[in-house]
């Protein structure tokens, strides 16, 4: 009796490695599957601020592809690579812009299709980009703009 429970209980432990390992190996097909798929652009930014490997690449609100590679070039401007899907075909002079989902959001990579007709090929650049904008930036932008319209009612006299 005892050496049939021993061997039940090794056959149960060899099912549940042999499951482990296909389930291991079902995951590292599917992650190879995905790195192949689509095309890659490159995109360069001033800043690229919140932008990882894996963050969505949309048109039009639809996520067609994400960032696989980022790295800085000579002028210590982020060069990003953006893998899209196979069916999105891009004009040359499309635009790439670093933007926030929300207010306190993360970031994603939002392309906006430009009117050429000739389309952008597997690892060319996209060459109009706009970097992404901080709050900081933001609140800058804000309070300079305030200054400056209140800096030109104080020079007309017309402070109350």
């Amino acid at each position: 009796m005892a050496a049939q429970e021993e061997n039940r209980n090794i056959l149960i432990g060899a099912g549940v490695l042999l499951a482990l390992v296909a389930g291991l190996v079902a995951i590292h097909i599917n992650s190879a599957r995905e790195k192949t798929s689509g095309y890659p652009l490159l995109a360069r930014f001033d800043k690229a601020e919140g932008v990882a490997v894996g963050t969505q690449v949309r048109l039009a609100g639809v996520t067609v592809g994400k960032v696989t590679r980022q790295a800085l070039d000579d002028n210590f401007r982020a060069v990003l690579t953006l893998q899209l899907d196979n069916a999105v075909k891009l004009p040359k002079d499309s635009n790439a812009a670093v933007q926030t989902d929300g207010l306190l959001g993360g970031k994603f990579i939002a392309l906006q299709p430009g009117g050429d007709e000739k389309n952008l090929q597997t690892g060319e650049e996209i060459a109009y980009t706009q970097s992404s904008l901080s709050l900081e930036d933001l609140l800058d932008m804000v309070i300079s703009q305030g200054e400056s319209a209140h800096g030109s009612k104080a020079e007309g006299g017309v402070v109350k």
